[in-house]
């Protein structure tokens, strides 16, 4: 499929009110109701071309919607509608997350960011031009396990705390966050100061002896 086609397919999608969105996902989790997740999943792929637009000028760009389209699904299967999270908010990180790690797999992260620079009218950059910044192995050991670490304890936090540190961490504005678990900006922010209590609790031996 090219993109146009793509894209053609994409404007076909509709919004889900939210009353039928919600008896969509009683209909799948409770009930198996396979036309419910596909209609789901559907519905959600605005999501993952929202993701994947930044990378556009990418030859991989139908690889990297394909991958985030797998995230989606992923994240669909394993979404828990009960919790009070909406699934975008959900959704999304497990969506950026397959499309960096293909661009990461296959060395094209730096190519598409440099082109993505260019289309800010920005002059672009060769990459034999930048530094070299690379960690040496010792370091990216240290910054893999810090990471593990630190996505371990995000796991163990309640879910909306989880959900207001992730998108603090994604740069998302509050009151995007506050919207899509349905409370106030000020408690998202009473959210993420209670989580990150939580985090340098968990972190609090492992920093020691690090």
């Amino acid at each position: 499929m090219e993109l146009s086609q793509y894209m053609q397919e994409l404007s076909k999608v509709k919004l889900l009110e939210p009353e039928r969105e919600k008896a969509l996902w009683r209909a799948w989790k409770e009930d198996g109701d396979e036309e419910a997740r596909r209609t789901l999943i559907e519905s959600y792929q605005p999501l993952v071309f929202k993701q994947a637009m930044p990378f556009r000028q990418s030859p991989c760009v139908l690889d990297l919607i394909q991958e985030g389209t797998v995230g989606l699904i992923e994240a669909a299967e394993s979404f828990d509608p009960s919790r009070g999270v909406a699934f975008s908010l959900y959704g999304i990180h497990r969506i950026r997350g397959r499309i960096l790690n293909y661009l990461k797999k296959e060395g094209n992260i730096d190519i598409a960011c440099l082109e993505g620079e260019a289309d800010s009218g920005e002059r672009p950059l060769q990459k034999e031009q930048l530094p070299d910044h690379a960690l040496s192995v010792a370091e990216q050991a240290e910054q893999h396990e810090l990471s593990r670490q630190l996505h371990h304890a995000l796991d163990r936090l309640p879910e909306k705390e989880k959900a207001a540190l992730e998108g603090y961490m994604m740069s998302e504005d509050a009151a995007v966050t506050a919207d899509a678990l349905d409370v106030s900006t000020s408690h998202i922010y009473r959210l993420q100061k209670n989580g990150i209590r939580r985090v340098r609790g968990m972190l609090s031996r492992f920093m020691h002896y690090w």
